[in-house]
């Protein structure tokens, strides 16, 4: 069976085995009456590694086979140590640090009864240092926050430009909102070095007025954003959801399909946005997003619906191109009391293959999937509602032509969403390989000696700014002259690995480099006179 990583932007080296998380309050009640569950996945190894909670200087190990979950439910102990329940804006070293010998990936929950909602969380190797916040209002009587973990010492931290933190290893910078009249939504973060941002409000209310329930949901960075993005919608019961997008540059576009522009939630009135500004749609379907500058999107889960068994939950939408070939889940199924009973993966696919995609179940052979039907959707795009009605089994989902999972669950009163499945790509400074992304790249052998290579970057000016590629085939690191400056260029190459560096120098900005490895094996097949 064919198995990826769930983000696989790096998922193919040793960076991709540390994360770092911190949880937020969950409406107002203590820790003790939360239940905080960590999930890991492995790949196609054994992993074996620790949960270590900053605070309290202490591990839980884990050794989990291949292709396999293991989930952690916190000790009061445990959560008292990573649980941030203040009611203003404070430093904290409350953080956990997760580390393994092998790649893996990692969910989190924090759920209560009728107030639940779980996270990605995303690897070291995938963070940044600029990022913008979607968040939404708070419910009556709560507020807003969000959370910045870092992971290197003297970590300085910046809110919309002006510097409110210097963090050491581990530390949290929890930022609270004095009241339910404000929304985070927009708020820019800078950041010295790479960190984790998590939004992390007590209770939102989806649309306003309506429902209650915390939001937990990992942001990814700004080099990360796309162009296109296709929002399924829900329908194990939800039957509409609201959605958030927001740019990181001004004079960007929308161009909407199948959602309608709402303004109660406080967003623009208008396609039409500047840097940190950002619209919210309403869908009852499938939606199909494109921009002409990079923008961030964000599903919402509503508090209301016709059957009143849902509530308001957050996940991050990945752009199109940010989808692999599979993506692995289980249900979250809490350890304590809940009023979940629905459990649901939600696939993603391009309508004209949507037809490849296949289900394992607990390892077994591949299967078509069952108990839905693929809904068709706008930017020839399709998704499929799946119930997860095994809650002991791991689902993994795959579609050699590309897909993107996200999971969720409803019960009366309380619901979670996630991102289950993507590949966080860099895509504003990236090169490509055969069209292969130079984060997959190292995981892949080219099976043949030509290769040609493509930059897509953002904001580069080809009059003005310079470009320069490297080859080091082993023996040293030899800039390739005739492809200076160029953002297409071909070679060919022996058998054998190489790395390939690209530079990037745009006026008044930082050096951009990116390195990948390149593995050439050519197949060359004689034909020889075989005697029957």
């Amino acid at each position: 069976m064919f198995f990826s990583y769930i983000f696989s932007v790096n998922a193919q080296n040793d960076e991709f085995t540390e994360f770092w998380l911190s949880f937020g309050k969950n409406y107002y009640i203590s820790y003790t009456n939360v239940n905080l569950q960590i999930r890991i996945v492995s790949g196609n190894e054994n992993a074996i590694g620790n949960i270590y909670f900053t605070n309290l200087g202490t591990s839980v190990p884990f050794d989990i086979p291949a292709q396999q979950v293991f989930t952690h439910s916190l000790t009061n102990i445990e959560k008292q140590a990573c649980y941030n329940d203040f009611s203003s804006t404070t430093i904290t070293s409350l953080s956990i640090r997760i580390t393994s010998s092998t790649p893996v990936t990692v969910y989190a929950l924090n759920q209560k009864p009728a107030c639940s909602d779980a996270t990605n969380v995303l690897p070291i190797s995938a963070l940044g240092n600029e990022y913008y916040l979607l968040s939404y209002l708070p419910y009556l009587y709560s507020q807003d926050a969000y959370l910045v973990v870092a992971n290197q010492d003297n970590t300085e931290v910046f809110v919309d430009r002006i510097q409110v933190a210097v963090l050491n290893f581990g530390d949290v910078y929890y930022a609270v909102a004095p009241n339910e009249t404000v929304d985070f939504t927009g708020t820019h973060i800078t950041t010295s070095v790479p960190v984790s941002v998590f939004a992390a409000c007590n209770a939102i209310s989806v649309p306003v007025g309506y429902g209650g329930d915390i939001a937990f949901q990992q942001m990814a960075p700004v080099h990360t954003w796309g162009n296109r993005f296709f929002i399924p919608l829900a329908t194990q019961p939800v039957m509409m959801q609201r959605v958030r997008a927001i740019t990181c540059k001004s004079g960007t576009v929308l161009t909407v399909i199948g959602g309608i522009l709402k303004t109660d939630g406080g967003g623009k009135n208008s396609l039409n946005l500047d840097a940190g500004e950002w619209c919210e749609l309403e869908i009852t379907s499938g939606c199909y997003i494109e921009s002409n500058n990079p923008i961030a999107v964000c599903s919402y889960l509503n508090g209301y619906t016709t059957t009143t068994r849902s509530d308001c939950a957050q996940t991050w939408i990945p752009a199109i191109n940010q989808m692999l070939n599979s993506a692995f889940i289980a249900p979250f199924i809490p350890s304590g009391t809940t009023l979940l009973d629905q459990h649901n993966a939600l696939i993603v696919s391009p309508t004209l293959t949507r037809e490849l995609t296949t289900v394992s179940i607990g390892g077994n052979t591949p299967i078509d999937l069952f108990g839905g039907n693929w809904e068709d959707g706008p930017g020839n795009m399709s998704y499929y509602n799946m119930p997860l009605s095994n809650a002991n089994e791991s689902y993994c989902f795959e579609n050699k032509a590309k897909l993107f999972v996200l999971g969720y669950g409803t019960g009366n009163s309380e619901a979670y969403y996630y991102l289950a499945g993507s590949a966080m790509r860099d895509l504003q400074a990236a090169f490509y390989a055969n069209n292969v992304h130079f984060q997959d790249l190292s995981s892949q052998v080219i099976c043949t000696k030509d290769v040609n290579f493509r930059a897509e970057i953002e904001d580069y000016n080809s009059s003005q700014d310079s470009l320069r590629w490297y080859i080091n085939d082993g023996t040293g690191e030899i800039e390739e002259i005739d492809a200076r400056d160029q953002l297409e260029w071909s070679k060919s190459f022996s058998n054998g690995e190489y790395q390939i560096r690209m530079e990037v120098l745009i006026k008044n900005k930082e050096p951009i480099n990116r390195i990948s490895i390149l593995k050439i094996q050519a197949l060359w097949i004689k034909m020889r006179n075989i005697r029957y």
